[in-house]
């Protein structure tokens, strides 16, 4: 896009300051823009975790400052269908889902893009740390890592196709979240100073297990550590990911004639889950041999491009806020698998697997399985 041209922006308002200065950006760069907040989640608005109601206000009064109309839009109905209920299918099955990035594919770029092309929008953008790249030579669309390392978000926009790369913008791609709220100081947004937030968009600030208790059936079984010795019970295998170490509830073993300080103190993690036997498997020490994997296959694949790229050595993320690590790129039937030279920490099925070269996101896939060595 040239900087002379002109465009109708529909601009994802959430009520937070990476959004509100997306706005003033494209407003500034002279576009008729428009913000649309989102309500993507109504089964609890009275509570006291639900920001919902506050997150409209603060929108509204950024468009106001800024000088621009606002919607509210409700989606509520489509995320339950294509988000909540996909992330509940994935726990009940064992696994720990990504619902942000579903989230931008279902819901972000898919109800919210439809809605904008109805209202005669030519793009629409939203305050992801992201950049979009038109290239040159093959005139694809490419998407990149946003240019502050500590708040890139490509990893949970990786779903995005050829079509919705073509109508975004990510104006706060190119910028570093201190400079972000330093505009958003300089042009006296109301929201300059407001906290990022943390949670998944429907759990909040909610405690995660108190959450996912009302909506999934749980079984309690024991937990054993890799030499089969019972060390408590799990309240249900969906409340536990692997790596987690926080509230497993079990103490330590003590062998006979163990020296003091001699290993029997490192933490506990979880590392595996058994849900034929509903069991629990748990390790101590952080670089225990089950939680370290050269190998992963990935299915549910997506392209940035619309194909998959040539077999060969790139880097990736198997979490979020992880450091790129180098692996190979291997096909396999109806996904992909990679192998990485350094073993990787809990690779956990759920998750997503997403494939880099220098800073274009290539796609990736959510990850089946995981072959510790």
């Amino acid at each position: 896009m040239t900087a002379s041209t002109k465009h109708r922006v529909v601009v994802g308002l959430s009520g937070g300051v990476d959004s509100a200065v997306t706005a003033y950006l494209l407003k500034k760069q002279g576009h008729e823009v428009v913000g649309i907040f989102m309500k993507n989640w109504e089964d609890d608005d009275d509570s006291e975790y639900c920001s919902s109601n506050i997150d409209f206000v603060d929108a509204a009064a950024v468009a106001d400052v800024i000088g621009i109309e606002i919607e509210h839009v409700n989606f509520a109905a489509d995320y339950k269908d294509r988000v909540f209920a996909e992330f509940l299918r994935e726990y009940q099955a064992g696994r720990t889902p990504n619902p942000d990035v579903l989230c931008n594919a279902e819901i972000k770029f898919k109800a919210f893009l439809d809605h904008a092309m109805r209202l005669g929008a030519e793009k629409i953008a939203t305050g992801h740390y992201a950049r979009v790249r038109q290239n040159q030579t093959s005139g694809l669309f490419e998407l990149l890592k946003g240019l502050d390392p500590s708040k890139d978000q490509s990893y949970f926009l990786h779903r995005l196709n050829q079509a919705q790369l073509a109508k975004t913008l990510f104006p706060v791609g190119e910028l570093h979240k201190t400079e972000v709220r330093r505009i958003a100081e300089d042009i006296g947004l109301p929201n300059a100073k407001k906290k990022d937030s943390t949670g998944i968009c429907f759990i909040g600030e909610r405690p995660f297990r108190e959450f996912l208790n009302r909506y999934i059936s749980h079984a309690p079984g024991p937990i054993l550590d890799d030499r089969g010795r019972k060390l408590g019970q799990h309240v249900g295998l969906s409340f536990y990911t692997l790596g987690q170490r926080q509230g497993l509830g079990i103490g330590g073993v003590k062998e006979k004639g163990a020296q003091r300080g001699g290993g029997a103190h490192e933490p506990w993690f979880v590392a595996r889950k058994d849900l034929e036997k509903n069991t629990l498997r748990v390790v101590q020490g952080h670089d225990h041999p089950w939680l370290l994997s050269h190998h992963l296959v990935a299915q549910d694949v997506s392209w940035c491009a619309g194909q998959a790229p040539v077999q060969g050595a790139y880097a990736a993320k198997t979490r979020y806020r992880q450091q790129d690590a180098a692996c190979r790129l291997e096909a396999v039937p109806e996904g992909f698998a990679l192998a990485f030279p350094e073993a990787q920490w809990a690779v956990t099925p759920g998750q997503s697997a997403v494939l880099y070269d220098g800073d274009v996101c290539l796609g990736g896939g959510v990850i089946q399985s995981a072959v510790s060595d």
